[in-house]
């Protein structure tokens, strides 16, 4: 009985497994030109999303005024992977340095608040709030 308690108690302690996501960063899809896909990433705090340059050209950056509180910015180079481990909880803006005039953005939500259009800063440029609207309509019509 001792040695089950034990057992038990280990098992209860042990963390969950954080996971990794692949973001690919695409010159076209069925969404049109300049995406991520996905357009829309929901994790858990801890886990990590993979940038994966998928068609020449692309980076992946977080946007000025679409970082959580206590998140750090990151900007990949231009072709590379880029690997990020999203702890702060809310909604992060992630964009593509080159491509973000066009709107090529995308959204990732850590943790279980759900983004909005209050959600995203009001100087975004026009193309990448359109896009981003985009996304939100499609997430709240999914099914």
């Amino acid at each position: 009985m001792l040695l089950r308690s034990l057992l038990l108690l280990c098992l209860m302690t042990v963390p969950a497994m954080a996971e990794t996501f692949d973001v690919k960063m695409l010159n076209r899809n069925d969404t049109g030109p300049m995406p991520f896909e996905p357009e829309y990433l929901v994790i858990k705090p801890g886990d990590t999303v993979r940038f994966i340059a998928a068609d020449p050209g692309h980076n992946a950056a977080t946007i000025a005024g679409m970082i959580p509180g206590d998140g750090k910015k990151f900007t990949g180079k231009i072709n590379e992977e880029i690997e990020v481990t999203l702890t702060a909880e809310g909604i992060w803006g992630i964009k593509c340095s080159p491509h973000y005039t066009m709107g090529m953005a995308m959204l990732i939500q850590v943790g279980n608040r759900g983004a909005t259009e209050a959600d995203l800063p009001a100087d975004l440029p026009v193309a990448a709030r359109k896009r981003m609207l985009e996304i939100l309509a499609r997430r709240n019509n999914a099914p």
